[in-house]
């Protein structure tokens, strides 16, 4: 627990981490090292060293993580931890000291309601969306942990990329009541980031009394905000060498681009459906 005037800390952090982007640096009584920690979470893509996350830490961010609130206290996830890099690596592309993945799992209340005598059918899509709630809540929750300790992170959605029986297979889950939702990389840095991502933080992001539809005005200042470089919210800074006005006319046609409505079944759609997570469809 740090223990140094709270107003001196602030600065010198954020100096250290290269972040000077708040809004209240004067409002230090707003700031402890909690929020200082969420404040300075980075993502590291992959670039991590071999050195290993002592097992004591990783204990301690694993006890954390399920403090996370969850609906009805039911803890409808599985963590499958992860040390052979070459097992992280084929599931999700990466690999680091420790790889956690969180899956939504119902497996764990099927079992015991079975084994009291109760039926119980977790089948349906209002269970996926309370399961993913409390599961990535957990993640975050492990994230923050671990920065706590010095230990940075990657949550990564590469088990959904290629083929994602891959997952199942190497892992051995359950085929019904059982998603892979997020994988967790952590470990160190080979070497610092150069920066730190920025966000979006106003007009579109928060919404007060009700919601808000962006006037022009406000679309152009988001867009002018994505194409500042300094802001460091964009995936690419070369998007101007491409041919691009905007930093978005890049990401929606290069990147994410998503001009079609889908007209097939998804891969992620149909191992829904196996796993039991969508309203009376069982593949």
């Amino acid at each position: 627990m740090l223990t140094v005037d709270y107003g001196i800390y602030l600065v010198h952090y954020r100096v250290a981490q290269g972040d000077c982007r708040s809004k209240h640096q004067g409002d230090t009584q707003a700031v402890n090292d909690t929020i200082a920690t969420i404040n300075n979470l980075r993502t590291i893509h992959g670039n991590f060293t071999d050195q290993d996350v002592p097992d004591s830490q990783l204990q301690l961010i694993l006890e954390s993580c399920v403090h996370a609130a969850n609906a009805s206290n039911m803890q409808t996830y599985s963590v499958v931890v992860l040390k052979d890099r070459d097992k992280m690596k084929k599931i999700c592309g990466y690999s680091g000291s420790r790889l956690l993945l969180f899956c939504v799992d119902y497996t764990r209340l099927k079992e015991c309601a079975e084994s009291l005598g109760h039926p119980y059918f977790p089948d349906n899509t209002l269970n996926f969306i309370t399961g993913s709630t409390n599961t990535i809540l957990a993640a975050q929750t492990a994230v923050i942990a671990a920065k706590s300790l010095g230990i940075d992170s990657l949550l990564t959605n590469g088990i959904h990329r290629g083929d994602m029986k891959r997952v199942w297979d190497t892992l051995d889950l359950p085929e019904d009541n059982c998603y892979p939702l997020i994988a967790l990389l952590l470990g160190y840095p080979t070497e610092e980031p150069a920066y730190k991502k920025g966000r979006l933080d106003g007009a579109g992001i928060f919404h007060y009394g009700k919601y808000h539809h962006l006037t022009k005005s406000e679309i152009d200042g988001v867009v002018s905000k994505t194409d500042d470089k300094q802001s460091q919210i964009g995936l690419n800074d070369k998007w101007g060498e491409k041919g691009h006005k905007h930093y978005y006319d890049w990401f929606f046609t290069a990147w994410n681009r998503s001009d079609k409505p889908t007209e097939t079944e998804s891969q992620h759609f149909k191992l829904l459906k196996r796993s039991d997570f969508v309203d009376l469809q069982k593949s």
